[in-house]
């Protein structure tokens, strides 16, 4: 039973820790998707939760059932064999795009709030990623079983000052000028960017996980851990809107509230998150590059790393600002298909 539970517990803070990158615990992923549209974030972010709890679950048992090496396996089984391939070939460019996002984004955090130089920062965080990832998924389930807990103290913490604060109801009746159809859609769209982004790390860990009750409880547990942070950092921020839109990190600004303490371990965590979900999208780039090429698994982390850290000197936003967009809508169309399969089976 205990064991069980470990392992129930290890897919559940590897879920959390893969949704959980820097667009959402800087605040900026929920502010855009849920916080600007007002009280209707409340009752969307219930939607979201729902459909990471349900299509995460079928994500991994699709790839358990199947047998997945990796995501491609998955896309195949989806879109068949030659769409498959191409989807799964546009996957890989934009990984190696948003892993590329999330080392210079570890090196701008070496940069402005520790004061090393970026450089160094993108080089100690890709030899950092390169020892961890020695050690395959034992590694990405050690780090996320760490930094999710105190990722979630930390928003406890959090959603508990921002009650104690004048205007803690404001969640419930913000109003917006947005049309409730944007509203509506915006969690499928939020679900459906960030569950395609986790195949990476699902598709393995679900084929690697052979019982069907532990990824089902997994996946209601990470589920609902990603609902509760949701919520709690649109709590926070409805009680600052509309000024916290001009903040580029909404949370920073509201961390800095909160003391010069609190803002470092926050800004620690930010680092931890941004690092958990480079090392899950590295990890998914090996497999994958594994199956088309019969490399060992270290040299392609250390090619993989290489390209990430030659990408990572256009600039954090601009890599950002055009790969993202293009990735969301193909996403809606793979979250339509992983409906769809699960529906005939």
């Amino acid at each position: 039973m205990w064991k069980r539970t470990g392992k129930v517990l290890q897919i559940a803070s590897t879920y959390v820790g893969t949704i959980v990158g820097a667009g959402f615990a800087s605040g900026q992923e929920i502010l855009q998707f849920f916080t600007r549209f007002g009280y209707y974030g409340t009752f969307t972010i219930a939607i979201a939760t729902m459909l990471f709890i349900w299509l995460g679950a079928k994500m991994m048992l699709i790839a358990s059932e199947i047998n997945a090496k990796s995501y491609e396996d998955l896309n195949k089984a989806l879109f068949g064999d030659k769409y498959g391939r191409w989807i799964s070939h546009f996957m890989l460019v934009v990984l190696m795009g948003v892993t590329a996002v999330m080392l210079a984004g570890a090196g701008t955090i070496f940069y402005e709030h520790w004061n090393i130089s970026y450089q160094s920062g993108l080089l100690i965080t890709a030899v950092a990623c390169y020892f961890l990832l020695r050690k395959g998924m034992k590694a990405i389930l050690t780090v996320n079983s760490i930094v999710v807990p105190l990722m979630l103290i930390f928003t406890v913490f959090v959603m508990f000052d921002t009650f104690r604060s004048p205007g803690a109801d404001k969640f419930l009746t913000l109003e917006s000028d947005y049309s409730p159809w944007a509203a509506w859609s915006a969690p499928f769209l939020y679900a459906a960017f960030n569950l395609t982004m986790s195949q990476a790390v699902l598709v393995p860990l679900g084929a690697e996980v052979k019982d069907r009750k532990t990824i089902i409880a997994g996946s209601w547990v990470g589920g609902i851990g990603i609902g509760f942070m949701l919520l709690a950092g649109h709590i926070a921020l409805s009680v600052h809107m509309p000024g916290i839109q001009q903040f580029a990190i909404p949370m920073g600004g509201i961390a800095r509230q909160l003391g010069s303490s609190v803002q470092f371990i926050y800004v620690f965590l930010i680092f931890a998150e941004i690092f958990t979900t480079l090392i899950a999208d590295i990890y998914g780039l090996t497999l994958q590059l594994q199956e088309r090429m019969k490399w060992t698994r270290g040299a392609l982390t250390i090619i993989v790393l290489a390209i990430c850290y030659v990408a990572s000197q256009i600039g954090f936003g601009t890599l950002l600002s055009t790969l993202y967009p293009i990735f969301g809508l193909i996403s809606l169309g793979w979250l339509l298909l992983i409906i769809r399969r699960q529906a005939q089976a």
